[in-house]
């Protein structure tokens, strides 16, 4: 039967961004052959092969992905047997986040500089 399915991810990253590629393989330690492999993706069936290669990613699809690899050991099983692969979840984050950051820096940029101010005001008002 098959045996210890699992699933590697190029690049070895979780956190992704639109627009980047990534590709999933499946492989399993124990099995007869022929083996076949499918893909799913929060539970749903995406796709067939060892592969599955998404390009121009973008927020849907993060999830949880697996697979499930199965083979017929002989006529005399129809169903053959499976392997599913424990679950892979990614999460593609946008980019926006840097705005967020770029906008607190300026706004602390502002502040200090108001500080600033106030502190060589504050001098020039005792020196008098």
């Amino acid at each position: 039967p098959v045996a210890n399915a699992t699933i590697t991810l190029r690049p070895l990253s979780h956190q992704l961004h639109p627009g980047d590629s990534m590709t999933l393989h499946c492989s399993v330690q124990v099995a007869s052959a022929p083996v076949t492999f499918t893909w799913l993706h929060n539970g749903q069936e995406v796709a067939q092969g060892p592969l599955l290669q998404l390009g121009a990613i973008d927020e849907g699809h993060s999830g949880t992905y697996q697979c499930v690899a199965t083979n017929q050991l002989d006529g005399r099983q129809p169903d053959g047997h499976q392997a599913l692969s424990p679950e892979l979840a990614l999460k593609v984050t946008p980019w926006g986040h840097s705005d967020t950051v770029a906008a607190g820096v300026g706004w602390a940029l502002l502040f200090l500089l108001l500080l600033v101010g106030v502190i060589v005001a504050w001098h020039w008002c005792h020196h008098l």
